[in-house]
């Protein structure tokens, strides 16, 4: 991909929560802000949806069934290939911020959210591109 085509293409946003009311919900908010958004109910392997979808942006609710978002992200902070990738928490218990271990978080985002706070955080880790 050249420098033209970098600047041009569409930010990516992988999306994995286990509500697929709150799935549809981000894509009706982030597609017309020209974002490429992919959704996920469910993750077997982190690395191959990462490697599916090459998101600039991961949004992970930190409670999916059968795995703590958290162990997601700390896998994800630990390799070297990922580790640049911004990972924020979606969750409705906002103590999780306050749960033992270190998973290497960017940002958290409580649930029930603002549509206000969700592009505000998602701009603070990928800044407008020119067109």
């Amino acid at each position: 991909m050249n420098n033209s085509e970098s600047r041009n293409r569409r930010q990516r946003i992988l999306i994995i929560d286990d509500q697929q009311d709150v799935l549809d919900l981000m894509t009706e908010l982030l597609e017309p802000q020209e974002y490429q958004v992919t959704t996920l109910n469910q993750v077997q392997d982190i690395f191959t949806e990462i490697d599916n979808s090459q998101p600039d942006i991961i949004l992970m609710d930190f409670i999916l069934s059968g795995i703590n978002g958290g162990e997601f992200c700390a896998q994800i902070k630990k390799n070297v290939h990922t580790k640049h990738i911004p990972v924020i928490f979606l969750s409705a218990h906002s103590r999780v911020i306050e749960s033992p271990g270190n998973y290497g978080y960017d940002d958290f985002i409580a649930k029930p959210f603002d549509v206000d706070d969700v592009l505000a955080t998602i701009k603070k880790y990928l800044p407008a591109r020119s067109t």
